[in-house]
């Protein structure tokens, strides 16, 4: 990923990791119902712990990818200065094609949760 793209991902994860907090928060209820009976089974998140929790699997993401992509050049460089180019090319290939993979699976599970925390929070709007 070029360094624009990844400037662009750890401004929108700040974003969203500092804005999640509004959507978790409640209004006060003037007229409250009754305690409800026992429930039975989990209850699920609310729509801020997925975002959060949506943001967090994208920042992730990207910082495991990260840590490949300087691993795998790490390597590369390794291996040139012991004079082996092949393993070289091999290792930094390697260390991309992980990176890509990390960054890809935080950003679609991420998306997921953000999606799935905003239509909560649009379904207690409305």
């Amino acid at each position: 990923m070029s360094k624009a793209n990844l400037t662009l991902l750890r401004w929108t994860a700040l974003s969203i990791t500092l804005t999640s907090p509004i959507w978790g928060q409640s209004a006060s209820n003037e007229n409250p119902s009754p305690e409800p009976t026992l429930q039975h089974g989990k209850t699920s998140p609310g729509a801020g712990r997925e975002i959060g929790s949506g943001a967090a699997n994208v920042g992730k993401g990207a910082a495991k990818g990260a840590g490949d992509l300087g691993l795998g050049a790490a390597k590369g460089v390794g291996n040139l200065a012991t004079l082996h180019p092949i393993n070289a090319g091999v290792s930094v290939g390697k260390g991309a094609g992980a990176a890509g993979k990390d960054v890809t699976v935080g950003a679609v599970k991420g998306t997921g949760k953000i999606s799935k925390g905003v239509g909560k929070a649009f379904k207690k709007i409305l």
